[in-house]
């Protein structure tokens, strides 16, 4: 251990060098913020919309099923229906109520637009109270 004896100057020494603490304390926020928005700015996400794990609303007395198939067609119920008619059926099979559920199911295989177009026809007929009817996943991801 060594001990100073003289001490001469009490006057303060500059230091020549760099105090880099505070540059690091500022690296590290910045890493820290890059770290927590990168994962935010990502778009490309794969979806798979078929099955849901929501818990299943009580189904009503007489519900109405629109089913859009893979080749495009619509059926309601069993039965097959023109997209020029599907006013006039829904109207027939709903008695005028333009306020009851509709249920839309579609196949896996139909594009998202071609659901879309029938959402608009169906908005189009009056019919606003639509669900998409999905396969229960049983709690599954």
């Amino acid at each position: 251990m060594a001990i100073r004896l003289d001490h001469g100057d009490d006057g303060l020494v500059e230091t020549h060098e760099i105090n880099v603490t505070p540059f690091i304390d500022v690296i590290l926020v910045l890493l820290i913020i890059f770290m927590v928005a990168a994962p935010l700015a990502t778009v490309d996400v794969a979806v798979d919309l078929p099955a849901s794990t929501a818990r299943p609303q009580p189904r009503p007395d007489k519900p109405m099923f629109l089913t859009l198939k893979a080749d495009l067609s619509l059926a309601l119920g069993e039965t097959p229906v023109a997209r020029e008619q599907l006013a006039d059926v829904l109207d027939r099979e709903s008695g005028g109520d333009h306020e009851q559920r509709v249920f839309l199911r579609a196949d896996k295989t139909v594009a998202y637009g071609d659901l879309t177009d029938v959402m608009n026809a169906l908005r189009g007929a009056g019919y606003l109270k639509l669900a998409l009817v999905g396969l229960d996943s049983g709690g599954q991801k």
